[in-house]
């Protein structure tokens, strides 16, 4: 449409004048009758649109008298309130606003123009309806930028509140601005940062729009190297994880273990960073993987947390005095490099004792001996577990020594009754064991 129009005749000009305030209840009338979300505001956000709406007319009568012809900048309308406009009323409700408004002068352009003025009124409506819709896009595309900064330096500070371990009143009060204060089953997570063309933002985005394309809330941020996600309200983090894995960069992606809530998820972050910090010492480590899954080596490199669990995981239930047999069977089992048979003559008991034993070690941990790396981990936890002290070890070799011993002197005698006290001790243990093993069996 060109920029040159035809003036309206002074009678037009002045009717369009006198009906401003008309023109206004009007617009408010109509938008009470059809809009359903004008009617639940309060009566303060009420009023702010309605001021909206009657600057928006106001700024037409304006512009329609002027003499000169240019294109309305109406981006004045939203000047006074349009933080209050846009947290109360969204982009699609202004428009509706708009709408209503232009509906409102069109319905009176028979009565405001004059002669010959009909088409003219339509069209300058038509004109400047378009530009309050220009206006009010860039109003809103100016609020969420300035939002998006905003949020973007809340979730940084979340995410450092999580790192230092803080649950206080302003953590708080930053996680509930960003949606997060009943947000259930929070798992952090920490990977490498990607090569994303355009720097950090680009991968963080990425991260965080293709984490809620599964229904998830995140916070992520890029620290040095690192990529840190916090993922709340899922209990499935690691099947996310694994389907978002492509948004973080080489190497492991290491998950701490699910909390409650964010303000406990300083114990996911610790376990975490200690988990990528060790996950070198495993040259086969799967690209994500559970801190748990790392608990050795982050008792390896110092982590004490890591220590404690594995202590109490492995070692004080094997150290039980229920459990003594499991315990020397697992030390001699180690000790043998995984061999049954061997394990079985070093504590003289048949090798199905063994395999009833091997089952009941992997029910006290939740480890299996006979997987490899399970039982180095086993091993490390029963070595932590010696040298804190945690219980009696006794070792395999003595025990062997022992029973060696008795056997030595039960054959000094009668042949009879060394032969008796030969298969004595042996045979009643296979029996008991025999059995306990028939009955988990049956």
């Amino acid at each position: 449409m060109s920029d040159q129009r035809r003036h309206p005749s002074e009678a037009t000009s002045r009717a369009v004048e006198r009906s401003a305030g008309e023109l206004a209840t009007l617009a408010s009338q109509r938008m009470d009758e059809h809009l359903r979300w004008y009617r639940e505001l309060s009566a303060e956000e009420r009023s702010q649109v309605g001021l909206v709406a009657q600057a928006g007319i106001s700024q037409f009568i304006a512009w329609f008298h002027q003499e000169e012809s240019h294109p309305p900048s109406a981006i004045s309308i939203f000047a006074n309130a349009p933080q209050e406009l846009t947290r109360s009323v969204s982009l699609r409700q202004t428009l509706d606003l708009v709408r209503t408004v232009v509906d409102v002068v069109e319905s009176r352009v028979e009565s405001l123009a004059g002669p010959g003025d009909e088409q003219l009124l339509r069209e300058s409506v038509l004109r400047f309806s378009r530009e309050i819709a220009f206006a009010a896009a860039e109003v809103y595309a100016g609020a969420a930028e300035a939002r998006g900064a905003w949020d973007a330096r809340l979730e940084a500070l979340v995410v450092d509140g999580v790192l230092r371990g803080e649950a206080d009143d302003s953590m708080q009060s930053r996680a509930s601005a960003l949606g997060w204060g009943d947000v259930a089953d929070v798992t952090f997570v920490v990977g490498t940062t990607p090569a994303v063309v355009g720097g950090t933002v680009p991968a963080v985005d990425d991260l965080r729009r293709s984490v809620r394309q599964h229904g998830v809330e995140a916070l992520a941020i890029v620290q040095r190297s690192r990529l840190i996600a916090i993922l709340g309200g899922t209990r499935e983090a690691l099947r996310v994880v694994e389907e978002v894995s492509d948004c973080f960069g080489p190497g492991p992606i290491v998950l701490g273990p699910t909390v409650p809530h964010l303000f406990a998820a300083g114990r996911s972050a610790r376990a975490a960073l200690s988990g990528l910090s060790a996950a070198a010492a495993w040259p086969e480590v799967p690209r994500v993987v559970e801190s748990d899954a790392l608990l050795a080596e982050r008792a390896l490199a110092g982590d004490p947390q890591a220590r404690r669990l594995l202590v109490d995981r492995v070692h004080r239930p094997l150290a039980s005095a229920s459990h003594a047999a499991l315990l020397t069977t697992a030390t001699a089992y180690l000790e043998s490099g995984g061999a049954l048979e061997a394990t079985a003559r070093s504590l003289f008991v048949h090798p199905n004792t063994v395999r009833y034993r091997l089952g009941r070690i992997c029910d006290a941990t939740g480890y299996d001996l006979t997987v490899p790396r399970e039982a180095w981990t086993v091993r490390v936890g029963l070595s932590l577990g010696r040298l804190a002290g945690a219980g009696t070890t006794p070792p395999p070799s003595a025990a062997a020594t022992g029973r060696a011993g008795s056997l030595a002197s039960s054959t000094v005698g009668s042949p009879g009754g060394s032969f008796a006290r030969l298969s004595t001790p042996s045979t009643t243990g296979l029996l008991e064991e025999t059995s306990k093993l028939s009955e988990t069996t049956s």
